[in-house]
């Protein structure tokens, strides 16, 4: 299955926020770039490696980190891009062009940082020279950004190998946190991929839901939202999909398909994200960070 390389995808990414307005999260970019390029579904669920993430995300979270360092665009906070002036102006881009600027960007930092070393000897610095030059030159920087959420993907990883009712309880779990109330799960074989149901209540109005949640690796299609909908029809008009996968665009265009009852839909991402939130078998912890002023010294 063919898949662009993240160098292929610099100018889609950059047609996309400049379709989104100038800035959008990662699942409208990852959205727009497979409209605008017009991925199959076969395409959006290539998986990288084994999974989670599908290779375009992959792929495409170098391309945006590559562009970052480039100037184009801006990460304004978690997840989230904007085009910066030069990205707004830019009207092509030639990938050669952010590759070399790239890795002299990183050839520079890492001399910097060879420089400052001042125990190294001159046979040592060129050594580290030799080596650098015959490896890749992407700045361990670049690496950590792409991977800077890595966490999803363990947590992930984690996820997929519970057993079908370990992580039916752990979705009940996760919806009562959120405000459901009477949350259950069915547990019926046969129920059109209903797993569940609870109730949300919004002030003085409160809504049945149906949620269906799927332990799966890949993206999730068309097909199993039309079959979800099609067991919540004359039954409930709210639908909620939970998945540790992902979400084809056919898939989110067919649960907001007009004059159907709309299904909200949460990935993997989003998923793990909510569980950080809730703090629902997650931990975070704040690193203490020692940092020494040299200047300060100086000037006793």
């Amino acid at each position: 299955m063919f898949i662009p390389a993240h160098s292929d995808l610099f100018e889609p990414t950059l047609n996309a926020l400049k379709a989104l307005g100038g800035s959008g999260n990662n699942q409208e970019i990852y959205d727009k770039v497979c409209e605008l390029e017009n991925f199959s579904e076969e395409q959006q669920s290539v998986l990288h490696k084994e999974g989670p993430q599908t290779e375009i995300s992959y792929r495409l979270a170098w391309a945006k980190s590559y562009l970052k360092i480039y100037g184009v665009i801006e990460s304004v906070r978690r997840g989230v891009w904007s085009l910066s002036e030069k990205g707004r102006n830019l009207k092509s881009i030639d990938p050669k062009k952010v590759q070399r600027f790239v890795q002299s960007n990183a050839r520079q930092k890492r001399q910097d940082n060879s420089s400052n070393n001042l125990d190294n000897s001159l046979e040592e610095k060129a050594l580290i020279q030799e080596e650098e030059e015959s490896l890749d030159l992407i700045d361990k920087s670049l690496q950590m950004s792409v991977e800077s959420d890595i966490w999803v993907e363990k947590l992930l990883q984690v996820l997929q190998k519970l057993s079908p009712d370990a992580f039916e309880r752990l979705c009940q779990r996760l919806l009562r946190e959120s405000g459901f109330v009477k949350v259950e799960v069915t547990g019926k074989k046969g129920d059109g991929g209903i797993d569940g149901i609870g109730v949300l209540k919004i002030g003085l109005l409160s809504f049945q839901v149906f949620f269906q949640c799927k332990r799966y690796s890949g993206s999730v299609g068309s097909s199993e939202i039309r079959d979800f909908r099609g067991a919540m029809v004359g039954r409930t008009d709210k639908g909620l999909f939970l998945t540790t996968g992902t979400f084809t665009r056919s898939a989110q265009q067919e649960a907001t398909r007009d004059g159907a009852p709309a299904i909200d839909l949460i990935d993997g991402e989003q998923l793990c994200q909510l569980l950080k939130d809730l703090k629902l078998g997650i931990e975070t912890k704040t690193i203490e960070v020692i940092e020494i002023n040299q200047t300060w010294f100086a000037k006793l």
